[in-house]
């Protein structure tokens, strides 16, 4: 991204009257003309994001409740509560069947 000096606007990516490219502002009257290729590229690395809804650990010691699995039909799952939303909406209820070959999670609307 380049930046006007005059005015501090993004220049745009434009044609100029000779059919080669340039950049211009789309503000004032500047105009900065590419007189070869220029390529730049930056790899990111992205960083660690934790899980919010604390991963395989949130699911240790949890109570069990005779709910079927919309997945494999298994009449037990694990449920735990959690409050995603402001203070005066109710928790969210989140399943994970319990059925050790299913172990499909889904949450109560």
């Amino acid at each position: 991204m380049i930046f006007c000096p005059q005015c501090g606007n993004l220049l745009i990516l434009s044609l100029g009257p000779e059919g080669n490219q340039r950049f211009s502002c789309r503000t004032c009257p500047y105009v900065f003309n590419i007189a070869q290729e220029f390529k730049h590229r930056t790899n990111l690395e992205r960083k660690e994001v934790d899980d919010v809804l604390g991963g395989e650990k949130a699911w240790e010691n949890v109570a069990a409740t005779e709910a079927q699995c919309p997945k494999c039909e298994h009449p037990r799952a694990y449920f735990r509560e959690l409050q995603i939303r402001s203070a005066d909406e109710p928790m969210t209820v989140f399943y994970k069947c319990a059925n050790m070959d299913c172990q499909y999670q889904w949450k109560d609307r």
